[in-house]
């Protein structure tokens, strides 16, 4: 099924609007949604990070500005 939304047409706040209602609606049946293998190879490694005391946590902010600066 092809959907299409104008987006050109759509103010910022109607594309978040549109977001969440998609993300409410998703939430639903969390079921049906899968994680790809390579998220738990993730979790696993960042699990035993943390229990060898090699885990480093950060703030919120902190990760998102660290997160911006990566991505420039």
């Amino acid at each position: 099924m092809e959907f299409q939304l104008p987006l050109e047409k759509m103010t910022t706040e109607e594309k978040l609007a549109a977001m969440e209602k998609l993300w409410d609606d998703l939430c639903q049946s969390p079921e049906s949604i899968s994680s790809p293998p390579w998220h738990e190879e993730v979790l696993l490694e960042r699990e035993k990070r943390v229990r060898d005391g090699a885990g480093k946590f950060s703030g919120f902010a902190a990760a998102k500005d660290r997160i911006r600066k990566a991505n420039r």
